[in-house]
């Protein structure tokens, strides 16, 4: 307890400054709407538009010299108070201390306020995790960029300088942006890669953003043609340039840094990526597709359930496996044979569910209400969340076989892919041959 004497008024208000500077640090909240001014000059780099010192961030992930500390991108979060939220991969013991160098407009002057840092919940025993940075942002200042420091002091010229995100409003350009990540381990699934991209355009996809590590050269090839159409969008994901990673989910299963490639980092980039101008997120894999079965695609499928879950957030579909080692060769197209990877039209028949065994979903955001999210589930959001009956629509997911012990009696016949078989024929073909594959 702090005793404070009354015989001498110097030593009383000492006394009273000192318990002040106590409470203040023992809050976070105070902590987080501290701010120092501090006025930089005038950058000879005219390309920001801004009066702002340090060098702008050229890639996407941007390691602070802490080492512990790796930032991916700001975003303007106005929806609780006037923040900005930086997506980032932090090691949860090594990093208690951060903040952020506002550079407010018009006049250039820096604004340094304490952050608050939030470790995403599924870390999954990896010592580093996906992690919000988030700080209030100073009353009269509108910062178009900001650093990242471990200290309110130093000098602005040494700290790279990263742009805010999402700082103007947008109208929607897309209905449905796929988030695949991360692409990684010299991918080469060709054939099942673009027969998942003409379904989702099928069911009515826009935009396509992949986190890509590595993958083969006929992949870039086909990654080209679609960049070049305007379907898909490629984010440089080298985080085994920064990080020792995993491609297993737990890290009992493989001790490194962290798990499967940052995956939930990148899915929580592309939300924030994407919130402004596109009106849901689709968090799948690859070898994932959404089927509808009451609809003909997710437009009115999700018109349908937007009605009957009014302020829903998330919707969450079940996850089936279509074993690519169970084979119904019906659709046999020559062209196709050169082309590696698993032909889905082949794999009809899915695995039975086990009773009382959770089986994982993959979702549809509504981006604008999601706070975080990991790979199966939203952790935060401004609403609830649904899980979508399997007579609505299910998960055709296409891989190994997760149930070894079955046999042939028992999968399931399902053809509900078989539906759209005539147009993703005809568009595959489409692509291969424009493609030169």
């Amino acid at each position: 307890m702090t005793h404070c004497g009354k015989k001498h008024i110097f030593a009383g208000i000492t006394c009273i400054l000192f318990t002040t500077l106590i409470i203040f640090w023992s809050d976070p909240q105070l902590q987080r709407i501290e701010t120092r001014k501090i006025f930089s000059q005038a950058t000879t780099d005219r390309a920001l538009g801004t009066l702002c010192r340090g060098k702008l961030a050229q890639n996407v992930i941007t390691p602070l010299k802490d080492n512990r500390t790796f930032i991916i991108s700001p975003y303007f979060d106005d929806r609780a108070s006037k923040a900005t939220r930086v997506i980032g991969i932090v090691h949860h013991e090594d990093v208690k201390e951060l903040y952020c160098w506002f550079c407010c407009q018009p006049n250039g002057e820096v604004s340094v306020a304490r952050a608050e840092i939030d470790v995403h919940s599924d870390r999954f025993g990896f010592p580093y995790g996906a992690t919000d940075i988030t700080c209030l942002e100073p009353q009269n200042c509108d910062p178009t960029h900001l650093s990242i420091h471990q200290s309110p002091d130093g000098n602005t010229d040494q700290l790279p300088l990263f742009e805010i995100r999402n700082r103007k409003a947008e109208t929607f350009s897309v209905d449905f942006t796929v988030c695949i990540s991360a692409m990684f381990g010299n991918y080469n699934n060709v054939l099942q890669f673009i027969q998942s991209v003409e379904m989702y355009k099928i069911l009515g996809v826009q935009k396509v953003m992949i986190y890509k590590n590595n993958c083969s050269h006929l992949m870039e090839k086909v990654l080209k043609f679609y960049i070049e159409e305007g379907t898909v969008e490629i984010i440089p994901w080298p985080i085994d340039s920064h990080l020792k990673v995993s491609s297993q989910w737990h890290f009992s299963m493989d001790a490194k840094d962290i798990g499967y490639y940052g995956q939930i980092t990148a899915l929580n980039d592309c939300v924030y990526r994407n919130m402004q101008r596109s009106r849901f997120v689709v968090l799948t894999d690859a070898d994932e597709i959404i089927l509808p079965l009451k609809h003909p695609d997710w437009k009115t499928m999700m018109s349908s359930l937007q009605k009957q879950h009014p302020g829903a957030a998330v919707f969450r579909f079940e996850n089936h496996i279509f074993p690519k080692t169970v084979s119904t060769q019906v659709f046999n197209i020559s062209s196709w044979n050169s082309v590696p990877g698993v032909n889905i039209l082949h794999h009809v028949h899915r695995e039975p569910l086990k009773k009382n065994v959770i089986n994982p979903r993959k979702m549809i955001v509504d981006p604008r209400k999601v706070i975080q999210t990991s790979v199966h589930s939203v952790l935060h959001a401004y609403g609830k969340s649904v899980n979508v009956p399997m007579g609505v629509a299910l998960i055709y997911h296409c891989r190994v076989p997760l149930r070894k012990d079955l046999h042939q009696e028992s999968f399931i016949r399902d053809t509900t892919l078989w539906r759209y078989s005539s147009s993703l024929i005809m568009n595959v073909n489409k692509v291969l041959n424009q493609a030169l594959l």
